[in-house]
């Protein structure tokens, strides 16, 4: 866990492993880099697994007025300052929005895209950003209210990790993580990707339903669609053994071509 000095400032990052392509991993919009604890674990054994805080998340330096163009670049400039030239990229939620908006940016470094419980648009995109910012005034309350909607986890260790994680996020940097996702309109830069891609998203998932991941893997050319039995939200916490099969056995497939 260190911060990097990168172009676009301070970024953290936590990294583990050595070789093959490395893997990023990019956080929702009421999490930070910590919720990948356990995939930087399992694809560190064989990669290098990344996982960064967003401007004004976690480690990161504040960025006032922060977009989703931000988000991306900032991970770019991570991972340039890591001398990587290209990686897979993986994102949940938020995740997946920037990693789209990474791919607009510089589709030759990107390996392949991994988008987890997430979309292309949001038909009740507004609704949801309303409520999110009449909430974030107090971030415990709202964390302890969405945390049902959010996993099906119940194991109250994992749980409390991502009520006290959402607790800590600055109202302000949550308020643009919040604006990046829910406004988000990303169709036409979904239809354009010609890189190999795997969408996933949990069965339970009632905040980004399944319906927007079929329909976002439609939208992408060739696109694999990995339905995750038991998991909500953060399929990643709910059901960490099936969403690192899934994407094992998809890079197993686009690294052997």
């Amino acid at each position: 866990m260190v911060d990097l000095q990168t172009s676009a400032g301070v970024i953290g990052i936590d990294v583990e492993g050595e070789g093959a392509i490395p893997i990023l991993f990019l956080h929702g919009v009421g999490s930070d880099k910590s919720v990948w604890k356990g995939q930087l674990e399992h694809f560190g054994r064989h990669r290098r697994a990344i996982a960064i805080d967003y401007p004004g998340y976690g480690e990161s330096a504040f960025l006032p007025d922060a977009t989703r163009e931000d988000f991306a670049r900032a991970a770019w400039a991570a991972l340039d300052a890591l001398d990587i030239d290209e990686a897979h990229v993986c994102g949940l939620s938020l995740g997946g929005v920037v990693a789209i908006a990474m791919h607009a940016a510089a589709p030759d470094r990107c390996r392949s895209l991994i988008i987890a419980d997430s979309f292309a648009a949001h038909p009740q995109g507004q609704a949801i950003y309303d409520r999110s910012i009449a909430a974030s005034s107090d971030m415990r309350g709202l964390a302890e209210a969405r945390i049902g909607a959010l996993m099906a986890n119940q194991d109250p260790t994992v749980r409390g990790q991502v009520i006290e994680t959402m607790s800590r996020i600055d109202p302000e940097a949550y308020r643009l993580g919040a604006r990046a996702v829910w406004l988000a309109d990303q169709r036409e830069r979904a239809a354009a990707i010609r890189t190999p891609t795997l969408v996933i998203c949990g069965d339970e998932d009632a905040i980004t339903p399944p319906a927007l991941s079929e329909e976002l893997a439609n939208l992408i050319p060739g696109a694999a669609l990995d339905i995750i039995a038991g998991a909500s939200h953060l399929a990643n916490l709910d059901k960490p053994a099936e969403f690192n099969a899934a994407i094992d056995a998809f890079l197993a497939r686009i690294e052997t071509r």
